[in-house]
């Protein structure tokens, strides 16, 4: 323990020196994750090839093959990819179709190829993994899988650095695969589809070869045409390593290594990352919690209709105490090291400048908040000296463990005030291309890095700036649990109301159990005994003007996780299925748990699951005075139909389905496309159906209830055939009050492009998004730059995810900038008293443009500023008459006035967008979060004639 209590102290020392580029590894941790290095010996087989759960179902098929090339090689099953590994003298590792690798066995790749291993892979490999494990595989491989394709189509060779592909005619003919996206510089893509835009079927780089389909499936492609390829790439490498040992010259068998399966490997799985990181709920199971993956004892689908026969998958050992997330997060820290002079493409150039860019427009507008603030009170502020200051608290370690040394950018010393810093700064901005085009890559790396250092110091973290936002953080069943008591709770929710925060997610039913005691639910949490953690904090929340949020676990109904904290086996599908095993839903081998994954699923097409989830939830919302009801896991677990994993095979839900269509829905493939896109709206509509009638029945029972759901920011369709969750419908229907996308990064500019579609959205009418922030391993000005951007953004306010991460640089940092204001009237919360907020907020606005115009006088007639004060002092009057006396009149007015003020309003702004486009922007994302605010009002305030 000692040991990896130092490496974790040594990982985080690495990350925060780190700032913005990620996934390459320092000497610490590669040395941690060791590996032999690659060296040739004839008598030894020249390929691995990884066995793993997921192409388990595959492998005849992928041996047979093996064995028509007649290559040398052995069997790895995925569990030992992994530190200290011996894999002997083979050259050339091949990943066919695993989905799921943990942050350990990815770090093990990349050490082994640093030290001249080499890769192919085919199909999406490492797609199911963790954000940080997909990132650098992509790293690693030279491109990513990006979607499969609908049809089987043509590949077609391209000119490359490997001329003798293009002349192989074996190589090329009709594939169902997918599209893969290379990285760019080095990255090469000697085939593609004879397509629109012929986009990359196969993508290469010096060490990996990267097939964009799986090979040896016989649904993909013929076995003569996957030989070819194999064959082309480990003559390749060989040829590339050592000329004596093509593959020609070596024949099959291996006396020292297995090229069978004796016993099928333990299954290896990060849990259900998808591409927003985990499921909101996930980490408050964590803390001492390992990582299991099993199936059920309960039954599965069978392809008869006569009672299914049961089946069970291997235990496996908790690869250690924290989630693999976590530890790639820790482990991780330069995509390229600073001082690398790795090439800078033209597209990472344009990045690069764009984000310093935007950095300074958040700096300036945080700063324009603050002093527009300060002239309201009648404070003068210094600008610069004092923030720079107090933010060195929050960027002392990143700042004094990396000294950026700036001597070579004749920049002179570090700034002292904002003005010197936006100066310097955009000297390195403008230079940059410069760097760039002299191939100076390792120069321009290090000034992106202090740019990024020098505004992150100029951020105003002493004053207060937030304007009324909802400010919410996801309270986990872990921390409730280690809070004890009332007392505990108290501690917890002194902290959160000091720090501002008003929305509190507590976390009330988790893997089955409730945490309180329940008339409905089988069983409190064991780690909960003779007390009610929701009725004190409910209590505890209202005391401090705070809202409390009931966050529930919907159809996950159980968690292997949380069944070794509390010392149950495995296989234990939690209270719920326990006794109602009929109630269970299965993946179409069987399973109740899918491979990889930790939480068997109810079937949300079953009547009885459904009546008893309401008749839980109504038990919560009228027992206690909760303020909201949060759905999670509203969806099925992650799959991936082009794979054949399907989910979604209750009981009920075949029977419905058949009784529907006379077809069992378990003989059904995604090359029936008719009948498969039947199957994908009915358990779509399973999960749409169910949203609808919770909030009709709850809001019968309690009108001014707010619900909300926590959902996965991957595009709608994507999103449908892989979770069946469709919440545009939910929001379009007016089902929900917030959206809450978790839309996690550990960068800004990822956070950005998380969030913004779902921002810019049409299709969500009068609901608010709500975007999440996970806090673990994001540096303290990492989460107010985040925040800074949100509150520059048209949306009402953020979730953190998670009060576990909630840490004292956070809570000194929040008291500056957004702690509660001592004042005998509370601040309003956009989603319980949306006119109220709208009219609080469009005056702080209209003080920020005031005071530019004070301090900056625009050059333009006086005629033409008069009328935009009086437009703007207009909307200001009936947007207070509205707060005050919400009605039908008083809102039409409110809409008509902002509607007529924001058509004028870029033409009124026309010279600032010259001087400052983001400001102007940012005024007018916050004109359209007024107009979001009223349309919301509209559907849920009581308005009076």
């Amino acid at each position: 323990m000692k040991n990896r209590k130092e490496f974790h102290e040594k990982a985080n020392s690495h990350i925060k020196k780190a700032g913005f580029f990620i996934l390459s590894f320092n000497f610490l941790i590669l040395n941690s994750y060791s590996i032999l290095p690659v060296t040739a010996a004839t008598e030894e087989p020249v390929l691995s090839v990884v066995h793993s759960q997921e192409n388990a179902n595959q492998w005849t098929g992928i041996t047979d093959r093996l064995q028509t090339i007649g290559v040398k090689y052995c069997v790895i099953p995925l569990t030992d990819v992994k530190s200290g590994a011996d894999w002997g003298d083979r050259r050339v590792l091949f990943l066919p179709n695993v989905e799921t690798l943990t942050p350990t066995q990815a770090i093990a790749l990349e050490e082994w190829m640093s030290k001249g291993g080499r890769l192919i892979a085919s199909g999406p490999v490492g797609s199911l993994s963790s954000p940080g494990v997909r990132q650098l595989l992509r790293s690693l491989l030279g491109g990513y899988w990006g979607f499969s394709l609908s049809e089987i189509e043509q590949i077609k060779p391209t000119k490359t650095k490997i001329p003798e592909w293009a002349n192989q005619t074996e190589l090329f003919g009709k594939i169902r695969g997918g599209v893969v996206i290379p990285n760019g510089m080095g990255t090469e893509s000697p085939a593609v589809w004879n397509s629109k835009d012929n986009p990359a079927a196969v993508v290469t780089t010096e060490r990996t070869t990267f097939l964009g389909w799986r090979w040896g499936t016989d649904t993909a492609s013929a076995a003569e045409l996957d030989n070819a390829w194999l064959k082309a790439s480990i003559n390749h490498y060989l040829t590339a390593l050592a000329p004596s040992n093509r593959m020609k010259k070596i024949a099959g068998g291996s006396p020292n290594c297995s090229t069978t399966v004796a016993a099928a490997p333990r299954g290896q799985g990060v849990g259900e990352q998808g591409a927003g990181g985990r499921g909101a709920g996930e980490q408050g199971s964590r803390g001492a919690e390992g990582q299991t993956s099993s199936s059920s004892p309960l039954s599965p689908p069978s392809k008869t209709a006569t009672a299914p026969i049961p089946r069970a998958l291997p235990i496996v050992k908790p690869p250690s105490s924290q989630e693999a997330i976590d530890q790639l997060e820790q482990a991780v820290r330069l995509d390229v090291a600073p001082n690398s002079n790795e090439p800078i493409d033209n597209n990472q150039a344009i990045a690069l400048q764009q984000e310093l860019e935007n950095l300074i427009g958040r700096v300036e507008s945080a700063h324009l908040a603050v002093s527009a603030d300060a002239v309201k009170e009648g404070v003068g502020i210094s600008e610069g000296k004092q923030s720079s200051r107090h933010l060195e608290t929050y960027t002392a370690q990143s700042v004094k463990e990396q000294p950026i040394q700036l001597a070579s950018t004749k920049l002179g010393g570090l700034a002292t005030s904002k003005e010197q810093a936006l100066a310097q700064v955009r000297v390195i901005a403008k230079n940059l291309p410069q760097l760039i085009a002299q191939k100076n890559y390792a120069l321009a790396r290090q000034q992106w890095l202090a740019a990024k250092t020098i505004l992150w110091q100029q951020f105003p973290v002493d004053r207060r700036l937030a304007q009324p936002e909802i400010r919410a953080v996801w309270l986990d069943r872990g921390t409730i649990v280690r809070a004890g008591s009332k007392a505990g709770l108290v501690q917890i929710f002194d902290r959160l109301a000091q720090t501002g925060i008003n929305t509190v997610f507590f976390e009330t039913v988790n893997a089955g159990y409730t945490i309180y005691p329940s008339q409905v639910a089988k069983e409190q949490n064991p780690l909960i005994r003779g007390w009610d953690p929701l009725k004190d904090a409910v209590k505890l929340a209202h005391e401090r003007d705070m809202e409390l949020h009931a966050w529930v676990w919907t159809f996950a109904a159980g968690n292997q996780r949380h069944n070794e904290i509390i010392n149950v086996s495995p296989n234990y599908p939690g209270p719920v299925l326990a006794a109602h095993p009929d109630w269970a839903n299965y993946d179409n081998l069987g399973n109740m748990i899918p491979v990889g994954q930790t939480k068997p699923f109810f079937d949300p097409a079953n009547p009885e699951v459904r009546q008893y989830l309401l008749k839980l939830y109504e038990e919560i919302v009228t027992r206690y005075d909760v303020d909201g009801l949060q759905l999670d896991y509203i969806r099925y677990p992650f799959q991936d139909p082009s794979a054949g994993r399907i989910y979604g095979y209750g009981k009920a839900a075949r029977a419905q389905f058949q009784q529907l269509t006379g077809i069992d829905p378990i003989n059904i493939s995604p090359s029936q496309p008719e009948l498969w896109q039947k199957w994908t709206k009915f358990r779509t509509e399973q999960v749409d159906s169910f949203v609808a009638k919770v909030s009709e029945q709850l809001r019968q029972k309690r009108p001014n209830l707010i619900l909300s759901v926590a959902v996965f920011p991957l595009p709608e369709q994507e999103r449908i055939q892989k979770i069946q969750q469709n919440w545009e419908t939910w929001a379009r229907r007016g089902d929900v009050d917030l959206i809450v996308p978790m839309t996690y990064a550990l960068d800004t500019s990822r956070f950005q492009r998380l969030a913004q579609p779902w921002i810019a959205s049409k299709q969500l009418g009068a609901t608010l998004l709500v975007p999440g922030i996970r806090l673990l391993s994001l540096p303290t000005i990492g989460t107010f730059d985040q925040l800074q951007l949100v509150r520059d953004l048209p949306v009402s306010g953020y979730a953190l995810f998670a009060a576990e991460n909630f840490n004292n640089d956070l809570q000194k940092l929040f008291i500056s900038t957004q702690g509660r204001v001592q004042s005998t009237k509370s601040e309003p919360i956009p989603h319980r008293q949306p006119f109220q907020t709208a009219a609080i907020r469009y005056t702080a606005l209209q003080r920020e443009w005031k005071f530019v115009f004070q301090n900056d006088p625009p050059e333009r007639p006086a005629q033409t500023i008069s009328d935009f004060n009086n437009q703007a002092e207009v909307l200001r009057s009936a947007l207070n008459q509205l707060a005050a006396s919400p009605s039908p009149g008083n809102l039409l007015v409110a809409k008509a006035s902002l509607t007529r003020f924001q058509s004028q309003f870029r033409v009124l702004m026309s010279q600032e967008i010259k001087s400052n486009s983001y400001q102007v922007k940012v005024w007018e994302n916050r004109l359209v979060t007024i107009e979001r605010l009223l349309r919301y009002g509209e559907r849920r305030v009581q308005l009076h004639p």
